[in-house]
């Protein structure tokens, strides 16, 4: 967990509520493949709390990845929000919504990513 990400993290999942698990394994780790963590994902309709990836079933349930960075709206989130869904399908949820949280808007980036309508860019200002 991130001291300037998280919070912010946890800020979008107190606007809509559901239950929480931060930086969840989307893909384990091997010798061929790099691990790589969902920052968060809300599991939309679930208990209000946060929970750990072991005490969770996806399968069926609409859900919400969120990966986050405290700065400007860059590629690498970019990437992130257009292939996490991808990463989640395996789990089985009925549907998948991705959400790329930054501290800074980008409109070049931020219009090429209109055609997606299951991702969502949410600008939370740093000094509020």
């Amino acid at each position: 967990m991130s001291k300037l990400e998280t919070p912010l993290t946890r800020k979008y999942w107190r606007s809509v509520g559901g239950t929480l698990i931060e930086e969840f394994p989307a893909v384990t780790g091997s010798k061929d493949r790099g691990r790589r963590l969902i920052d968060g994902v809300i599991i939309v309709g679930g208990k209000n709390r946060r929970a750990t990836a072991i005490e969770v079933d996806l399968q069926g349930k609409d859900i919400i990845v969120i990966q986050t960075k405290a700065r400007k709206l860059g590629m690498y989130l970019i990437g992130q929000a257009l292939f996490s869904p991808k990463l989640m399908r395996k789990f089985k949820p009925k549907s998948i919504k991705s959400v790329a949280i930054c501290t800074k808007g980008d409109e070049v980036l931020q219009a090429l990513l209109k055609p997606y309508k299951n991702i969502e860019v949410v600008v939370y200002d740093k000094s509020k």
